[in-house]
């Protein structure tokens, strides 16, 4: 493609050091609805004939069956997908291939074909998002008035409904989408036209050939344009954080499948068992994911890495960018769909949940709001409840245990009413502020989810 300006052919250790098609042939069909698209608009301003352009787009769409159908050889001498594809189709068509690169450069023609992959990566991903939700929905209606401990520093903290807790997921993974929403938003903008960097003196309407292809906008610095990586960043940050999501939840899964906790049950299908022991049932499935969020992590330090140090404009480093952005993808996606079919398979075991909740210190804290409600301070209310805790370890007692008394002893505001407090119906019943775990709350966000992730 450059023979007019060397003397010399391109050393082979060159070649293998400099190819990408190896990765980049995934571009492929993005690649061709590119060029279609361009030569569409090369017809408009009278490069092409239409006889020209329908050649060149059937023999792109026959290029693109050969591909589908893995019939398509590819050459590693040709460096990447744009070149085997361009070349394949000038052997076969002639002259009008040829004219298919006029007035773009491969800068921008890889640059409008990565948008072009992330935007329909982000559409998949998004429906793999929702099915996500959908199975911990399912899971927590199934589990919907079992109630657990819920930890701070791992610690038993305050009671709760198990299916709050899933729902708190299911908050964070509709932050993840909406960040992909966003994320589409920026990089639905053609870059296709910019050239190598500054354009061309062959004006193109850049607008129809966006619309073709489906872009919002096009880019409107043309130097900008071929160097912007900036959303393949927040592509790779936004998967990396949906997988560090996966990865609390896959460390909560773990616990929760213990014989310590046994708060849950995994399916067969979803564990794997020892080569060696054979009682283990081990959660894999959350392991791996897990262990797979450092790829993620990794993948966008690669590329911020790739990019800190760039002058303008297009630089080959920037090839690198590819295998952690198609890794990241793969890795998500396949994260996703295993997670979510190993979620619904998931059951909780009440009998071990109700076990844990029954753990008296857990209403520690709402004995301190009914000293509150009593007229007390809370700093003060705290500190005599903490007084109380420390009576109850030292005697072996539990507040149910303590007589009336023995409450009284610590804090006159005491009456007989307290004892209702220790009584975990009304516990819960009693949490009904916005965003607490109350019956009706937790049912009512059940409802809400459901009705939004019926939606198409």
């Amino acid at each position: 493609m450059w023979k007019g300006r060397f003397q010399q052919p391109t050393s082979n250790l060159v070649q293998r050091y400099g190819e990408s098609v190896s990765f980049d042939w995934r571009l492929y069909a993005h690649d061709i609805r590119g060029s279609i698209a361009h030569a569409k608009g090369l017809e408009k301003m009278g490069i092409l004939t239409q006889v020209e352009r329908e050649t060149i787009e059937h023999g792109l769409m026959t290029i693109k069956a050969e591909i589908d159908a893995g019939q398509f050889v590819w050459n590693q001498e040709l460096e990447d997908v744009h070149m085997n594809i361009e070349s394949t189709l000038t052997k076969r068509i002639g002259a009008a291939g040829a004219k298919l690169h006029t007035a773009r450069s491969r800068n921008d023609q890889v640059a409008t074909d990565i948008r072009l992959y992330c935007r329909d990566a982000v559409d998949t991903m998004l429906g793999l998002i929702s099915a996500m939700q959908r199975s911990l929905i399912e899971c927590a209606a199934r589990g919907e008035n079992a109630v657990m401990p819920g930890y701070t520093h791992l610690q038993r903290g305050q009671p709760v409904f198990f299916a709050h807790h899933l729902l708190a997921y299911i908050e964070m993974f509709a932050r993840d989408a909406d960040r992909l929403k966003d994320a589409r938003q920026r990089l639905n903008v053609m870059p296709l036209g910019s050239g190598a960097l500054a354009g061309s003196t062959l004006i193109i309407d850049r607008e129809f050939v966006a619309q073709e292809l489906g872009f919002d906008s096009v880019s409107q610095n043309s130097m900008d344009a071929v160097s912007d990586r900036d959303f393949v960043a927040e592509l790779l940050f936004d998967i990396a954080l949906i997988g560090v999501h996966l990865s609390r939840l896959s460390e909560d899964v773990i616990l929760w499948a213990s014989a310590e906790f046994g708060f849950i049950t995994l399916s067969d299908a979803h564990t794997t068992g020892s080569s060696l022991m054979p009682q283990k049932k081990n959660p894999d499935v959350a392991e791996l994911t897990r262990g797979k969020t450092g790829r993620l992590i990794g993948n966008l330090m690669t590329l911020l890495t790739i990019l800190k140090g760039l002058p303008m404009t297009y630089n080959r480093d920037l090839q690198e960018d590819k295998e952690p952005l198609f890794d990241s993808i793969d890795t998500i996606n396949l994260a996703l769909e295993v997670f979510t079919e190993m979620v619904s398979g998931m059951d909780v075991n009440r009998d071990r949940t109700a076990v844990a909740a029954s753990d008296p210190m857990l209403l520690a804290t709402d004995l301190a709001d009914y000293l509150v409600n009593h007229a007390v301070p809370f700093r003060q209310a705290h500190e005599v409840i903490g007084k109380l805790v420390a009576h109850c370890l030292a005697t072996g007692k539990s507040f149910p245990e303590l007589s009336l008394a023995d409450y009284q002893s610590f804090s006159p505001a005491f009456d007989e009413t307290v004892f209702a407090v220790l009584q975990m119906d009304a516990a819960m019943a009693a949490r009904k502020g916005i965003g607490a775990p109350s019956p009706k709350n937790v049912a009512a966000r059940l409802e809400h989810w459901r009705k939004i992730l019926s939606t198409p």
